[in-house]
């Protein structure tokens, strides 16, 4: 796996470019492209995960997770290896396939391993997405263990942004649909510093990530 050359705001700037409108059909779906494809320069494609020159911080977040409770996101990960997305319930495609897949690899570790990692499911659309619904929606489209967040939209943009993932505000296309229009990208914190030394494309397979998370949890990079 190859790291960018480029500094990490380049890198930054270059992931909020990659959104998508997952509440869209496929004939009016936004079409975005591989962020890092863009800020490699080589044209290359079809990677599941890059490691990052600088690694970004987790944001000072707290929210409501799916118990009606508070959940200070780096108290409640602190010290453990963390996968964060950030999508909604109601997308079609992308976000139950990311989860799924992560879901498919949790299985697979250690009870230990299991234990010891967080996947925080953080809202893009928190109007709909109450914690009562992420309630209902985690458990089968990944995991009953992972945690699922929601709270105000500014303050979920704010910590999207913080970390390189674009969010748009829900809106409803010409159908009269409701799209959440967000980044793809699945950030991974090692619990040696809390900082996210490696991002996870959407082509990631559960393979990928089962391979990946027992490394991760030593706060290795793959």
């Amino acid at each position: 796996m190859r790291k960018p050359a480029l500094l990490a705001t380049v890198i930054t700037a270059a992931v909020a470019l990659g959104l998508s409108a997952c509440g869209q059909d496929s004939g009016t779906a936004a079409k975005s492209r591989n962020p890092f494809e863009v800020s490699a320069g080589d044209g290359a494609q079809h990677k599941t995960s890059t490691v990052l020159d600088t690694p970004f911080s987790k944001p000072e977040l707290v929210l409501t997770d799916t118990h009606g409770k508070p959940f200070d996101l780096r108290k409640g990960t602190q010290g453990r290896p963390t996968l964060i997305y950030f999508g909604y319930t109601n997308c079609p495609d992308v976000c139950p396939l990311v989860m799924s897949n992560i879901g498919v690899a949790y299985k697979q570790l250690s009870k230990a391993q299991q234990e010891q990692l967080r996947v925080v499911f953080i809202t893009s659309d928190p109007g709909r997405d109450t914690p009562e619904e992420l309630g209902k929606w985690l458990p089968g489209a990944g995991n009953p263990d992972f945690i699922g967040l929601s709270g105000d939209f500014n303050t979920i943009q704010a910590a999207a942004r913080s970390l390189g993932v674009g969010i748009e505000a829900p809106e409803k296309d010409q159908q009269g649909n409701v799209v959440s229009t967000h980044g793809k990208s699945v950030l991974a914190f090692s619990p040696k510093d809390d900082k996210a030394h490696v991002i996870y494309h959407e082509e990631t397979t559960p393979d990928d990530y089962a391979k990946d998370l027992p490394k991760l949890a030593q706060g290795l990079n793959p």
